[in-house]
């Protein structure tokens, strides 16, 4: 595994492939509030980059440039969140997306439990530690556990991908996942708009 650091932005050229699995770290959940301070990014080779944002300017073209374009998938774990907050603090619309949480509560139906640390546990036999998820993600410096912490998030989401696809298939509800994958960056937009808590659907 190897994880690279990059300030500001990703580097030119770089090329993660037609799916990119994304995670973002704050300073908080509410995003109005708490600012995008991270975003990792892996190909799922075993490589994580790690960009550690400009606060100050939020100028990041390459970075803007990924995740606005149409041709990659971006990979996530609870991309609502995710997707919120990159509209936020870079202005961009992230599609399309896929989110393993999503296909996961589609799937694995047998249980309430869909955190990323328990789908690694179950599907790939890997343990995961949280022990950085709280920590400072605002330090001018980052830790080398904070970096460790920040890669494995995105470093089996590829794998997991695989698995749930599998799965979904076998229930039928591909077509449904996809469905709800789509509508992802609408549910962000409700959530940045003030509708954080209420089912729009609702009678």
């Amino acid at each position: 595994m190897t994880t690279t650091l990059h300030k500001g932005d990703l580097p030119d050229g770089l090329d993660l492939g037609a799916v990119v699995a994304v995670d973002t770290e704050t300073m908080g959940l509410n995003p109005h509030r708490d600012e995008l301070c991270v975003v990792q990014l892996s190909s799922g080779d075993g490589t994580a980059h790690v960009v550690q944002m400009d606060r100050a300017t939020y100028d990041c073209p390459n970075l803007k440039k990924m995740f606005a374009d149409p041709a990659c998938v971006k990979l996530f774990h609870f991309a609502r969140f995710d997707v919120g907050m990159v509209r936020k603090y870079l202005g961009v619309e992230c599609a399309p997306v896929y989110c393993t949480k999503i296909a996961s509560k589609l799937v694995r139906t047998y249980t309430d439990r869909h955190g990323l640390k328990d789908l690694s546990r179950e599907l790939l036999g890997i343990d995961m530690s949280k022990q950085q998820q709280s920590s400072d993600w605002g330090a001018d410096t980052l830790s080398e556990a904070q970096l460790a912490y920040a890669a494995s998030d995105v470093l089996h989401l590829h794998k997991l991908k695989e698995r749930l696809d599998m799965m979904l298939a076998r229930e039928g509800r591909t077509e449904l996942a996809q469905a709800c994958f789509d509508f992802l960056p609408t549910r962000a937009s409700l959530d940045l708009a003030g509708w954080p808590d209420v089912d729009i659907f609702s009678h």
